[in-house]
């Protein structure tokens, strides 16, 4: 996604000169503009649903569309199959080692028997040395067998590992078939349509916060003391036919370098040349729109 600050559409100097900036009482002009996101694609393939029109109005992380997944949905199964596969060969050590473990349970009857009879005199030395060795190489045979079968699950477990990985980025590339509107704001314009083949980087739709623009507006090095960063200032809109319609916003941004004036803003002092260009922050009610002519005063809205 590639986010760039819309330039606005400044065609509105013949409606600023009707209004007598310099009589009017407010101190700088300019025009609304917005914050504008394209929205692209991160995968390659068809576009097999795309619920966007120009307009609209999105919501954050809204589903609006899928990219086609088919080919990444059966590679994710081959790989799936493959782990089972390998996962059905690790040998259930349990299992494995029963018969001996066995064994081992009843020659460890056997010797304790013989410890037993040994101690009445009912044994002789070799019968007890025949029963001791003989739990001996049980569990030498069982900690053997536990050992072999050991190196085998871990060589089948590096064997899924990779193969693991490989579904774990098949399951991100697959989120990314998934187109997911970024940001809330309206839809500026559409640039692809259902079953087109898209690419990764291609533009689908360009679109724009519209709750909060932003008024871009000229003032004279003279006003520069007049203004400061967070500044509350009264902001207003024309409606035609001499009305207006205020607001309330915040300076948030001063150029710190002068600039010649725009030929369709003028000033508070229209002879100026030089002018430095701040930002204001206004909350739309949904009547202000990209591109609308505004005018800014920088006293207080509260007081005279």
């Amino acid at each position: 996604m590639i986010n760039k600050t819309s330039l606005g559409i400044l065609a509105f100097a013949a409606l600023f000169a009707s209004c007598g900036n310099s009589n009017n009482g407010y101190d700088a002009a300019g025009a609304f503009e917005s914050v504008e996101t394209i929205v692209s694609t991160e995968s390659s393939g068809t576009i097999m649903e795309f619920n966007v029109e120009e307009g609209q109005t999105l919501k954050p992380n809204q589903f609006v569309g899928y990219i086609d997944s088919t080919q990444l949905y059966q590679k994710k199964m081959q790989l799936e199959t493959q782990i089972g596969s390998i996962t059905s060969q690790v040998p259930n050590i349990p299992v494995q080692i029963a018969s001996l473990q066995a064994q081992l349970d009843e020659a460890e009857i056997n010797q304790k028997r013989m410890a037993n009879l040994f101690k009445a005199s009912a044994a002789t030395q070799q019968q007890l040395d025949d029963a001791n060795t003989q739990v001996q190489m049980l569990n030498k045979q069982i900690d053997a067998q536990k050992s072999s079968l050991g190196i085998t699950t871990n060589t089948l477990s590096k064997q899924v590992t990779p193969l693991q990985h490989e579904i774990d980025q098949t399951n991100d590339q697959l989120l990314k078939c998934k187109i997911i509107n970024p940001i809330h704001g309206t839809v500026l314009t559409k640039y692809s349509e259902d079953h087109e083949v898209v690419t990764p980087g291609k533009a689908l739709y360009k679109i724009a916060e519209t709750d909060t623009l932003i008024l871009r507006a000229y003032i004279t090095g003279t006003q520069l003391d007049q203004v400061k960063l967070g500044q509350v200032v009264k902001v207003r809109t024309d409606l035609g036919e001499s009305k207006y319609k205020e607001y309330t916003g915040t300076v948030y941004w001063i150029s710190n370098q002068s600039e010649f004036t725009p030929k369709t803003i003028p000033t508070k002092d229209e002879r100026a040349d030089l002018v430095y260009a701040i930002k204001v922050r206004v909350v739309n009610d949904g009547f202000i729109k990209i591109g609308m002519y505004g005018e800014v005063k920088f006293s207080n809205p509260e007081t005279k």
